[in-house]
This record gives C-alpha cells, sequence and structure tokens, in this order.
C-alpha cells in the first residue's frame, strides 16, 4: 500500500526523509520584529536568530490550518498519516484533525490518522520514521496506528535551554512553578509529562553541569536502548549536541543516532543554544 506522512514544521526531517517521496512537511509561521516567517525549506535559522536578537518583541507562531492539512491529505496515497507537536502546546493537532473531517466531508472516506506527538521537534521525526518503518513492513492501518501511538507512549522528550524566555512569554509553562532567577547561571533541565506538557526536572549552575544532569535523568527513565535511535536537535550549537551525544553513548548503547538542526519553530522555542533529546 502506498503512503504519505505529513509532519508539521515543528519536526525536522532528515535529508533521506526529504529525498524518500512519503513525506511532507505542513510549515508554521512565525511573526517577529516585523518579518513574517514561513516555517518551509526557505527558512535561514541564521538570519532568525539574528532578527529576534534585535526585536524588543516575542515571537509569536501560528499553526497550519485545517485547509492546509485537507489539501495535504488529498493524494493518490492509500494511507496518509499527520505528525504534529504535542495537542497541549500546539493547535496544530485540533487543524490537522479539523481537516480531515473537511476532507471527509468534501471527497468521502480515506485512511488517515493523526497523531499528536505529545513532543515536538524531533520528537516528531522519530514518530514520522517509526510509521515509515511499519508501513514498509507491510503492517495493516490499524496495526500501524496501534503500533505508533504505543510507540508514542514509551518515548521520553527532554531540554536544556539558555532562556525559557519564549516558553513563557507564549503560555507554554502553564502550572510550572517559577524558574530560578538567570542571574545565577542557573539552567533548569526540562522534560515533558506523558500528556505531552512541560515539566522542570532538575536544573543545575551553567549549562555544561546542566546537559550532564540531563543525561543524567535520560539514563535514569531508559530501557531497552539497543532498540531505541537516540535522536538530537540543537539550535546553533553543534558542539553541544555532539557533548550530550558523547556522554549518552558512553552510558547506553543504541540502535542509531541522529543528530538535527532546529528549524523554525524548533529555534523559535529552543532558541540559540538550546538542545533537545528524544529517546
Amino acid at each position: 500500500m502506498s503512503y504519505k506522512i505529513i509532519v508539521d514544521s515543528c519536526g525536522e526531517l532528515t535529508d533521506e526523509m526529504k529525498s524518500s517521496g512519503c513525506f511532507e512537511t505542513a510549515s508554521l509561521q512565525i511573526d517577529v520584529g516585523g518579518h513574517h516567517i514561513v516555517d518551509d525549506e526557505t527558512f535561514d535559522q541564521a538570519e532568525f536568530l539574528k532578527i529576534v536578537a534585535a526585536s524588543p518583541e516575542c515571537p509569536k507562531s501560528s499553526c497550519p490550518s485545517p485547509e492546509r492539512y485537507m489539501e495535504g491529505y488529498r493524494c493518490d496515497a492509500d494511507h496518509v498519516y499527520a505528525v504534529t507537536l504535542s495537542a497541549e502546546l500546539s493547535g496544530s493537532y485540533n487543524s490537522a484533525v479539523l481537516g480531515k473531517n473537511l476532507y471527509h466531508e468534501e471527497y468521502g472516506e480515506k485512511d488517515i490518522h493523526v497523531f499528536n506527538s505529545c513532543s515536538a521537534s524531533i520528537g516528531e521525526t522519530l514518530i514520522a520514521m517509526k510509521i515509515a518503518e511499519c508501513e514498509e513492513k507491510g503492517m495493516s492501518f490499524s496495526e500501524i496506528i496501534e503500533t505508533v501511538e504505543a510507540y508514542i507512549e514509551e518515548q521520553h522528550t527532554y531540554f536544556v535551554l539558555e532562556t525559557l524566555d519564549t516558553l513563557r512569554k507564549n503560555g507554554r509553562l502553564t502550572g510550572l512553578k517559577a524558574v530560578v532567577a538567570t542571574a545565577l547561571n542557573i539552567k533548569p533541565v526540562m522534560g515533558s509529562t506523558p500528556e505531552g506538557m512541560i515539566q522542570q526536572l532538575g536544573q543545575a549552575r551553567g549549562v555544561k553541569k546542566a546537559l550532564a544532569k540531563m543525561v543524567d535523568e535520560i539514563v535514569k527513565n531508559l530501557k531497552n536502548s539497543k532498540e531505541k535511535i537516540l535522536a538530537i536537535s540543537h539550535c546553533n550549537c553543534p558542539e553541544r549536541a555532539k557533548y550530550v551525544k558523547e556522554l549518552l553513548v558512553e552510558r547506553a548503547e543504541f540502535k542509531n543516532v541522529v543528530i538535527l538542526d532546529t528549524a523554525g519553530i524548533s529555534s523559535m522555542y529552543a532558541a540559540d543554544g538550546g538542545i533537545i533529546v528524544v529517546v
């Protein structure tokens, strides 16, 4: 059976995924400092970070419309999937579901499923990879949904950022206790809840110690690592990503390791120097 996987642009695609013809990006959009930026192949991370640094305003994002998703579903593929960033953090999931409903009203029945990643960034990447893996094994549509939903439940997302300002100002830290003053150079270690919300897992003085503490958290929760892909995304800090990878592969064996630059939405929230790890 033929298939198509639509990933909202908070999820980064590898070069292999881009060239396969099975993946499509549904772009979110960003407004900051008088600039309107579409998070697609034209996104320039370096230029974006300059704009953010020069702007007194906090960047704002908007999700793809239901109509955008509906058009994505309108294709020759027998099975169509959408993977969105956490429904607790964005309207992208609801938009994708509405797009599915619109498609059925307009064009009739089709096998379409929308996955709420309960994650973001490279977490979405791993889920898209898992869908493709299941399709290539010849699993049925219902088997793939069941397998991938179980995979999402087992997935853990962790991150250390230089600043939480964008997350805070855009209301993404709801219910979280006040973070320690940045003047003390205290960096919180953050992670996802099973529902896809953000929680604080710990903190340390300085980024390097926070990254090491994040690695401790990852190892503590890690199960069956040999069957898992270690995925790391970074915003303009490849050396930090390499450092985290080295710390983790010293302590656990993984099926594979993927490191990617953050695309637009992930760069907006991770900010310059942010590291995201999903396993």
